[in-house]
């Protein structure tokens, strides 16, 4: 009997998979022969535990001990895997520590917790402040205020009904009056709008649907975690993602305890680094899920001055406010004040609760005497000025809360001497009180309430508000200073191929705002920043009056990067982009006359007939966004790190924000489609650069694995910084053009040369193409603005 491949231990490269009712197991193992065809070594899966019914993400998880049924249960995972090693590959799944559904009906853990209360086995699970609100969970969950709809809640036997909800009834309690049976039970059903106040339990960002989980506690990390340590132990699944460890209490413990529970699998987390910032050296992990190499990648292909040209245009189009979309650094500032007092206001009062409860009754007299509002004014004036997502260790903190940002913190309080506050809190942050419970306590709460904030008022507020490059907005991004030049983008290749050889890298995930291959095309705008706007100033003057002029310039940009595309997409896009914004409509207090006007504009002006001007614009810009598209593509391919690759992303793929992103891939004789796409282009091309890599990195893992080596190769000539490229372990060489337009502008490559190491190079592409020594850059890239050679046997 002929043994089954195995994958290997570290990936060479992984194709994520967004698993869903419509795209089950099956449906995954079906594509297996294509996908081991294609190139990669793994398969990586969105979550496979147990969610809420219909999730078409599998983030919503109700039962972490069994695999989702509406997936195909264990059994089709288990056979998925032996389809995946049958073609020699193995399995990525994502899981989720930080938290699960507020659906107890569907929980059974929540049930119970519910039904019995703190003294329940499982309510160590949560994340529960029973000390709030009278003892009582509050669920926000009723339409209006109680006394508006209290008809609508029905006892049922043991049950509490209310529409689709239900909630289980204290023992005893069955028969009550209303009034008296919700006072007698363990929780509260409360209008939705108090969630923002009053909730007293720990949630996923402000998503008062997902409930925070408590696995630091030993016991609840066992239980939550005992499937998928069964499915690794027993080589159903071979590696791990681990989504949104900022949000645990203690995420290098976890992952410390992760590690030694997996006996050392390939491990990747989903951790946003800033700019200058590193994952800490002490998580036994391989490293990030790659929203770092994202950024850089990115930014190869922007042109600095000419972004600096766009954002003047986009300010003299749009005139934004300073602090609402005009400014980057004004513009996150006021995002986070209005996110830390509006929607996490209960996270805030619970972390000004911890401190005020530890100044009263800390046994140092420096720490006595402090008002709660002085100690929220400077949570809330500290809090705003992290430019990283949280600390980790006192140690850290002081590089995190800097002796500058409390400075700045003290100048919001009227009489100095209560600006004594801030160094409180700093100097509790810092341990420099000490390190029992309740100072871990209030360090946990504040880094926990700090990376809520981050991800709401960057990513989910101010990436919608300054918007003169919508390319830059995205997620792990730096969209004031987004350009990265090839000196910076060697010097992280080098780090990364040094300190974390085997991390994740990503271009397209399902949480990007923009699929790689729409922002490849807005990247050109920076090269043509007059033309974009003198186009834009031309399209105005028809069709339908925009809303706004932030609204219009990304609803222009929207069109330009996607290319033809159905109404229904651009429009459900800008609706989101708008709601998000929350500078004329959100979420939770709609304007419908507005987002009528942003309908009414997106068909009669970017999907209408003035649209036609933009599409004309990008069709002669085509070949510079072609060579943006397979630029990134193989870079990602070939630089330090594991490539992970989007479903569809093999070909051009053109997806806007989630859910346009997570369509179900379909995968046919003709090779693998994603489901978002809109528009392919030259699928062609962009498939042949992506299989001739994958081979390649199959064929000779050494070369990019983690003791391979990364050399930066520097082209000489007048259009040299034109040329980016690299050397992987002396074998392989990756060279690609960047900023084209402005590249043909200035002529072209003229006498341009790429030395090249010793020896004979062959095109990966076209094995008869062969180069030795100095090569003509113009030669190189006469069929394709993208070069993969690999060195010839002597």
């Amino acid at each position: 009997m002929t043994p089954e491949p195995s994958a290997p231990a570290v990936p060479t490269a992984t194709y994520r998979l967004q698993l869903q009712p419509a795209f089950p197991f099956q449906a995954a193992a079906e594509a297996v022969p294509y996908l081991a065809e294609l190139g990669v070594s793994h398969l990586h899966l969105s979550p496979v535990l147990e969610a809420v019914p219909g999730s078409a993400h599998g983030y919503d998880v109700v039962d972490p001990t069994r695999v989702r049924e509406e997936l195909g249960g264990e059994e089709g995972l288990r056979e998925l895997s032996r389809t995946a090693r049958a073609h020699g590959l193995g399995l990525i799944v994502d899981i989720v520590p930080n938290h699960m559904a507020m659906s107890p009906r569907h929980n059974p853990a929540l049930w119970e917790v519910l039904r019995d209360g703190p003294s329940s086995p499982r309510a160590r699970w949560f994340d529960i402040d029973w000390e709030a609100q009278g003892g009582q969970m509050l669920l926000p969950v009723l339409g209006g205020p109680l006394g508006e709809v209290a008809d609508e809640l029905k006892a049922d036997g043991d049950v509490l009904r209310y529409y689709d909800h239900a909630f289980p009834l204290r023992e005893g309690t069955a028969g009550l009056p209303l009034p008296q049976l919700l006072d007698a039970q363990w929780y509260r059903p409360v209008w939705w709008r108090l969630a923002r106040t009053e909730l007293n339990y720990r949630r996923f960002f402000s998503i008062s649907e997902l409930i925070g989980v408590r696995v630091e506690d030993p016991e609840v990390f066992e239980a939550t975690h005992a499937k998928i340590l069964e499915l690794l132990h027993e080589g159903v699944v071979d590696g791990l993602r681990v989504d949104h460890p900022d949000g645990l209490a203690d995420p290098g413990g976890y992952l410390r305890r992760l590690h030694e529970a997996t006996g050392g699998r390939w491990t990747v987390v989903e951790k946003i680094l800033a700019d200058g910032e590193a994952l800490p050296a002490s998580w036994p992990v391989a490293g990030t899920t790659g929203y770092d190499a994202l950024r850089h990648v990115d930014g190869l292909f922007l042109d600095p001055a000419g972004f600096g040209e766009l954002v003047d245009r986009y300010r003299a189009f749009a005139a934004p406010q300073t602090d609402r979309g005009g400014d980057w650094d004004a513009t996150v500032r006021r995002a986070a004040y209005k996110v830390l007092t509006h929607e996490l206001a209960a996270e805030l009062d619970r972390l000004t609760r911890v401190a005020a409860r530890l100044c009263a009754t800390a046994p140092e007299t420096a720490l006595r005497d402090r008002a709660p509002w002085a100690l929220r004014i400077a949570l809330t004036e500290l809090l705003v000025r992290l430019e990283v997502y949280r600390p980790y260790t006192p140690e850290d903190a002081a590089t995190v809360v800097t002796e500058e940002a409390a400075a700045e913190a003290r100048r919001a309080f009227a009489v100095p001497e209560e600006a004594g506050a801030v160094d409180v809190v700093r100097d509790l942050l810092l341990g420099r009180y000490g390190d029992g419970p309740a100072y871990g306590e209030f360090r946990t709460r504040f880094a926990q309430t700090a990376s809520a904030l981050r991800a709401k008022s960057v990513e989910d507020t101010a990436f919608y508000r300054y918007v003169p490059l919508l390319s830059a907005t995205e997620v792990g991004g730096e969209p004031g200073d987004p350009a990265v030049g090839p000196d910076r983008f060697h010097a992280y290749c080098a780090r990364v191929q040094r300190d974390w050889p085997a991390t994740g890298t990503v271009l397209s995930t399902h949480d990007v705002k923009r699929s790689a291959d729409v922002r490849a095309a807005l990247h050109v705008l920076t090269e043509c920043p007059r033309r974009w706007a003198d186009v834009l100033t031309e399209v105005s003057r028809t069709g339908e009056a925009a809303p706004d002029g932030q609204t219009a310039w990304a609803a222009w940009q929207t069109v330009f990067g996607l290319g033809p595309a159905e109404e229904e997409r651009v429009r459900a896009a800008l609706l989101k982009h708008v709601r998000e914004a929350g500078l004329f409509t959100s979420w939770t207090e709609q304007e419908p006359p507005y987002e009528e006007a942003v309908a009414r504009f997106v068909a009669a002006g970017p999907c209408g007939v003035p649209g036609r001007k933009v599409a004309e614009l990008r069709e002669a810009l085509e070949p510079h966004v072609r060579a943006n598209v397979l630029g990134a593509a193989l870079v990602h391919l070939t630089m330090p790190g594991v490539p992970d690759v989007y479903q569809g992303t093999e070909r051009e793929y053109r997806a806007l924000v989630d859910p346009d992103n997570r369509r179900p891939a379909r995968f046919g004789e003709d090779g693998g489609e994603g489901g978002g796409v809109g528009g392919l282009g030259d699928v062609a091309e962009k498939e042949a650069v992506t299989r001739a890599a994958l081979a390649l990195r199959a064929r000779r893992p050494e070369v990019f694995g983690p003791a391979a080596s990364y050399e930066p190769l520097a082209a000489e000539g007048p259009a040299a910084d034109h040329c980016l490229a690299f050397v992987r372990s002396g074998a392989v060489v990756t060279a690609v053009t960047r900023l084209s337009l402005r590249l043909a502008e200035a002529g072209g490559w003229g006498g341009t040369r790429l030395p090249l190491p010793p020896g004979r190079w062959a095109d990966v592409r076209d094995p008869g193409r062969e180069f030795e020594g100095g090569v003509r850059v113009a030669e190189l890239f006469a069929a394709s603005p993208v070069a993969l050679l690999e060195r010839v046997p002597e």
